[in-house]
């Protein structure tokens, strides 16, 4: 139970919905069903596929806002620079269904937050289709919802390009970039100690740097009633700083998933 409830907080987040235009409730509040296809961790050989409920939830306030990128408060903005504090979450996996990892710890559920810096490169006249560079450092912890661990840090800049009201209502992103993290961080995911080392699986500290990149492309529309969205994900290992990590068996990882929510409560 504690796995799902885990794994449907995660895929709301990753599924957020989108903002609302400037008459649209302060806040919803909703429930619906979700389905993802995850690998169990980035550089895995082995996908699973959820089908669980996931709550839905949009609050558009005065600082803090719960919108399709996610959870974030305004801490300076101006007309094309804006700084907020970014959240951001992980799935967790369990070592003991992953060949890789058998017999190693748990990957637990991981929540990163920080500062991040939004330029705008270019947009149109209608304010509609815009180009922005995104630059977030975010402080990483990973947890069992018991106790907290720090696992570093983790840098993502990313070219983001988003069109609202495309096609009769949709919105649509793409973003695409590096990721760097700290040595701590890939530890936590490559690491192998020599207590957990095999004939098969050798003793590896992983370094600090470069982590891999990333495409991200995200659709959602909002009707009267409910929501539906779907979001795709790839992952390119080359080159990363782990990638001798005998935990790494694919250098490629695709994650897809698509929700459907019913508002149950709005404010008005």
């Amino acid at each position: 139970m504690r796995q799902l409830f885990n794994s449907a907080i995660i895929i709301g987040c990753l599924m957020a919905p989108a903002a609302g235009a400037a008459d649209s409730p302060r806040w919803e509040i909703g429930l619906g069903l979700g389905g993802l296809s995850i690998p169990d961790y980035r550089g895995s050989d082995q996908q699973r596929g959820y089908i669980i409920p996931i709550p839905y939830f949009h609050y558009d306030g005065d600082i803090l806002h719960i919108d399709r990128e996610g959870a974030h408060g305004d801490v300076f903005a101006t007309e094309r620079v804006k700084l907020d504090l970014s959240v951001s979450v992980g799935p967790p996996a369990r070592s003991g269904k992953n060949e890789a990892r058998r017999d190693m710890p748990d990957i637990n559920p991981t929540f990163e937050a920080g500062p991040s810096l939004h330029v705008l490169l270019a947009r149109n006249e209608s304010r509609d289709r815009t180009w922005s560079l995104q630059l977030p450092l975010r402080a990483a912890a990973a947890t069992d919802f018991s106790n907290f661990e720090s696992i570093g840090w983790i840098f993502a800049p990313s070219l983001n390009f988003k069109a609202d009201n495309l096609g009769g209502g949709w919105y649509v992103g793409v973003s695409g970039g590096p990721l760097y993290a700290s040595e701590e961080y890939h530890d936590y995911f490559y690491e192998v100690k020599p207590v957990h080392a095999t004939a098969t699986r050798p003793a590896f500290d992983a370094k600090g740097g470069y982590s891999g990149s990333r495409l991200t492309i995200t659709a959602s529309r909002r009707y009267p009633r409910f929501w539906v969205g779907a979001f795709a994900r790839y992952d390119n290992l080359s080159g990363a700083a782990f990638v001798d990590s005998p935990l790494v068996k694919d250098k490629e990882s695709f994650m897809v998933g698509i929700g459907v929510a019913w508002i149950l409560m709005e404010s008005k």
